[in-house]
């Protein structure tokens, strides 16, 4: 399917918003028992540019699921010990057991973007890595784990703008780094990694499926949608749930006791 341009006019209303998301998360929190159920194991991973919205895709996901299930990963740079490591490594400890959905908030996908474009790995590492990586992913799947692989794609003037509002606000400073604001003067660099890194790491048993990020909430509902949709999971049956009374046998002033007790000032 083709990208399309939104418009300002064209945005959604927030109160549409809310409530179909709301319907995803509902959809979601139904996987969720299926997958606990079944013990099924998926792999989600998010990949794009910086600015690109997978940190708030990833919350839109989870906001509704527990993280027992829905486990987010999002790794700090290698350490000493593990830049010593086989490269896939610090990333399979990370893989998902029986009813778990691990969603990487950027993945071993990091030597075709990054560690490429900043010299963090030489050629021939590369070279290696996408060599074998449709072979790793094949392993994967046949190993009985869901793998689905989304590219946030989000144009110039959007990242632009998105930087610039970072820039702007104080509880956002800490979303550019210097290694963001490098990327952004290696705007094309990134984007030739990229397009090689999608034609050979691109398969049939492990597509990657490109989410126009240009709109955040259209974003955020085709894109859950499509997860959803990668997943064959029924509506399982659950016994009502009837809340018991409060057993009063042994009842004593439980809130007057904390009378006593330390609160928080109440400044608001």
């Amino acid at each position: 399917m083709n990208k399309t341009t939104v418009s300002d006019t064209d945005k959604l209303d927030e109160q549409h918003y809310q409530a179909e998301l709301y319907k995803l998360q509902v959809e979601l929190c139904k996987l969720q028992a299926w997958v606990k159920h079944t013990g099924t194991r998926a792999i989600v991973i998010f990949e794009g540019r910086d600015g690109a919205g997978k940190g708030g895709m990833i919350r839109a996901i989870t906001a509704r699921v527990s993280p027992r299930v829905f486990r987010v990963v999002a790794l700090n740079i290698p350490s000493e010990s593990e830049k010593s490591q086989i490269y896939l490594q610090r990333y399979v400890q990370h893989f998902p057991a029986g009813g778990e959905i691990v969603i990487f908030d950027r993945s071993y996908y990091n030597r075709g973007g990054v560690d490429r474009v900043m010299g963090f790995c030489t050629d021939e590492e590369y070279r290696f890595f996408i060599d074998e990586v449709v072979d790793f992913e094949r392993w994967i799947i046949e190993s009985k784990t869901y793998l689905i692989k989304y590219w946030m794609s989000v144009p110039n003037s959007e990242q632009l703008k998105r930087f610039s509002s970072r820039i702007n606000d104080p509880a956002e400073h800490w979303k550019l780094s210097p290694l963001d604001l490098d990327a952004r003067t290696r705007w094309y660099a990134y984007a030739r990694a990229r397009d090689e890194m999608l034609d050979r790491s691109d398969s049939a048993h492990a597509p990657w499926h490109i989410v126009d990020c240009s709109d955040t909430q259209r974003a955020h509902l085709n894109c859950i949608a499509h997860l959803l949709g990668q997943i064959p999971y029924e509506d399982l049956p659950h016994e009502p749930v009837t809340l018991p009374e409060r057993d009063e046998s042994d009842a004593y002033d439980d809130e007057g006791a904390l009378d006593v007790r330390n609160f928080i000032p109440n400044i608001y």
